[in-house]
């Protein structure tokens, strides 16, 4: 199945939970892809000591995961994002929920 997640939020529990998702459903030999963006896109603030976001996605993308950032958002917010995934245009939220089979959003 292709899984689409839309992460709106920069609340590190919910990120962490939708990379958490997309790792088991990626275990599971599905397709997941990630988007991000809005306030998720400062991402040096997606972390601290109890969910450790940065590690799941890392694991997430190891796993197979796709990630997107919002390219805007990043513009708006001046944050040049982690290098860990690309920055897209709105296009690519369009793509992501034309291309799945199912899309949950987190936020």
């Amino acid at each position: 199945m292709k899984i689409g997640l839309v992460i709106t939020t920069s609340d590190p529990e919910p990120i962490w939970n939708a990379f958490r998702y997309g790792v088991e459903a990626l275990e599971k030999e599905n397709s997941v892809k990630a988007f991000m963006l809005e306030r998720v896109a400062e991402n040096e603030r997606r972390w601290n000591n109890r969910f450790d976001v940065a590690m799941m996605e890392y694991e997430f993308v190891d796993k197979g995961g796709v990630i997107l950032d919002c390219g805007r958002c990043l513009k708006i917010r001046k944050d040049g994002g982690v290098g860990l995934c690309p920055h897209c245009k709105t296009q690519s939220t369009i793509d992501l929920t034309a291309d799945s089979d199912k899309v949950l959003a987190f936020g």
